[in-house]
């Protein structure tokens, strides 16, 4: 009879996850679909926030062929006020590719599923660990982390090298049984012990093979790089209205940070330029419009990862031109209690906020 192999961290973790782990839903599941939902949803979003739109978005495309056959824009109103918009929009193109190249079947092979859009190697290893039990690891930020104190890692995690000693590290430690099991043990590990600031190691399963918590470097590692300051935009929307009272939203172009959201045509300024200069020039790059500026509405502050903008509203009429997508990927008039059809970004919700609060204190 064959020796079992010895895998000490992984038995360690795993009787530790038998008895911590969190009762999530996509833990319910072997069905490579729904774990393929939860891990891209994962990947940017807090847990918490994670749970009710797993539910909504399985309930709205419960099957791959209904989020292929979905058209884009329901897809992106699911995902709503989620952020990191290129996640929706990468499901939506690799659901069509498993449609159309792959016969409806999500591929259980590394080469098959890192060939989708939007799946890297993170989201690949916990595919086919946890939903087709291969040994293949998951690494994600919490495991990273895990992995940097365990083995004493002293270089920056973004470091292509340090990256690749991270993955062989990962890879030698995944067992032969339990592979999915396990994954999720070392991100729970991540996220509920070994924590960024205050890693709590009197209750960690791994500590005594753990080389930070040996050396007492566990506040000290992982060594993180510095960052640049984050810049500051000031930008511009503006909320125009025919003599219906109908309202001009556009599209933005299928890329970038928010890409096929609607919008209040507008955009950023250029220095040594006024708002309302600003407001008038963008929407006539946009859309080739003019347009009387009548007042403000609001001024909202909002963070991205790598940059947070002052976006400030104005109330507008239009005034002259025929609207075009010069700037955008389409455009309409729409009536004001039809902006909740359409997705948003977070930031252009909180005007459809003011101006809902205006006209129900004008109706009052």
């Amino acid at each position: 009879m064959a020796k079992k192999a010895s895998f000490p961290i992984a038995d360690a973790l795993l009787a530790w996850y038998a008895r911590h782990q969190r009762d999530l839903p996509w833990r319910k599941t072997r069905d490579p679909y729904c774990i393929w939902i939860s891990e891209v949803m994962l990947q940017q979003t807090q847990m918490e926030t994670v749970i009710s739109y797993y539910h909504r978005f399985l309930s709205r495309f419960p099957t791959v062929q209904s989020l292929a056959a979905a058209p884009l824009d329901d897809v992106l109103k699911a995902w709503e006020n989620m952020g990191y918009y290129a996640r929706a929009r990468n499901l939506h193109i690799a659901a069509k590719e498993v449609m159309e190249r792959l016969g409806g079947k999500i591929p259980n092979a590394w080469d098959g599923l890192i060939q989708l859009p939007g799946i890297g190697s993170y989201t690949a290893g916990a595919i086919l660990s946890i939903a087709f039990g291969q040994r293949a690891p998951a690494i994600d930020a919490n495991v990273r982390r895990v992995l940097s104190r365990l083995f004493g890692i002293d270089q920056p995690l973004e470091r292509s090298r340090t990256v690749r000693q991270l993955v062989e590290l990962a890879r030698s430690l995944v067992p032969i049984e339990g592979a999915g099991r396990f994954n999720q043990a070392l991100m729970d590990l991540g996220s509920d012990i070994c924590t960024p600031r205050k890693p709590d190691c009197t209750h960690c399963p791994i500590r005594g093979r753990c080389w930070a918590y040996q050396h007492r470097l566990q506040y000290v590692l992982p060594v993180s790089r510095k960052r640049s300051p984050i810049p500051h935009q000031h930008v511009t929307a503006g909320v125009i209205q025919d003599k219906r009272g109908q309202v001009l939203i556009v599209r933005r172009p299928n890329h970038g940070l928010l890409g096929g959201l609607w919008k209040f045509p507008g955009g950023a300024q250029q220095p040594d330029e006024t708002l309302e200069r600003c407001l008038r020039r963008k929407i006539r790059e946009e859309v080739g419009i003019r347009i009387r500026i009548r007042k403000s509405i609001t001024s909202v502050n909002h963070a991205y990862t790598h940059l947070r903008i002052t976006l400030h509203a104005f109330q507008c009429a239009y005034q002259s031109g025929k609207p075009q997508a010069h700037g955008c990927s389409d455009w309409r008039w729409t009536r004001l209690e039809r902006l909740n059809d359409v997705a948003f970004s977070r930031a252009d919700r909180k005007i459809i906020e003011a101006l809902t609060s205006k006209v129900e204190q004008v109706a009052a």
